[in-house]
């Protein structure tokens, strides 16, 4: 399984991005995956932003609530984040990561495949 992100760039405080993940090697149609995207800024631990899991389930952490929204097309096996209203604390590297159980968190152990990462960059 690959995970092939893209859409970080550089962009003012307040703006918005949005990034996209392609699988390949599993299919989004398989039963019981999760997908998620995991964020690591310099000096810090890396931090779960947001998940998806195959029923439709969404969740996301505190300091992104009403501002990202994950979505995917299972068609074509794309994970999206939609990025809003961005802040220099959004600063980071974007991954993201895949996992094939019924358990979906945000927790890195829920996930076995990771992308290499896209660099978003928020400047105020």
């Amino acid at each position: 399984v690959q995970l092939v992100e893209s859409g970080g760039d550089s962009v003012q405080a307040g703006g918005s991005l949005g990034l996209s993940c392609v699988v390949y090697g599993a299919s989004l149609y398989t039963y019981d995956n999760c997908m998620g995207w995991f964020r690591r800024a310099p000096g810090k631990e890396p931090e779960g932003v947001a998940r998806r899991d195959s029923s439709g389930g969404s969740g996301y952490t505190e300091t992104v609530q009403g501002r990202f929204f994950i979505s995917r097309d299972n068609a074509k096996n794309i994970l999206y984040l939609q990025m809003n209203s961005l802040k220099p604390e959004d600063t980071a590297t974007y991954f993201c990561a895949a996992g094939f159980t019924a358990t979906c968190t945000l927790s890195k152990a829920d996930f076995r495949y990771w992308g290499q990462g896209t660099q978003v960059t928020v400047s105020s």
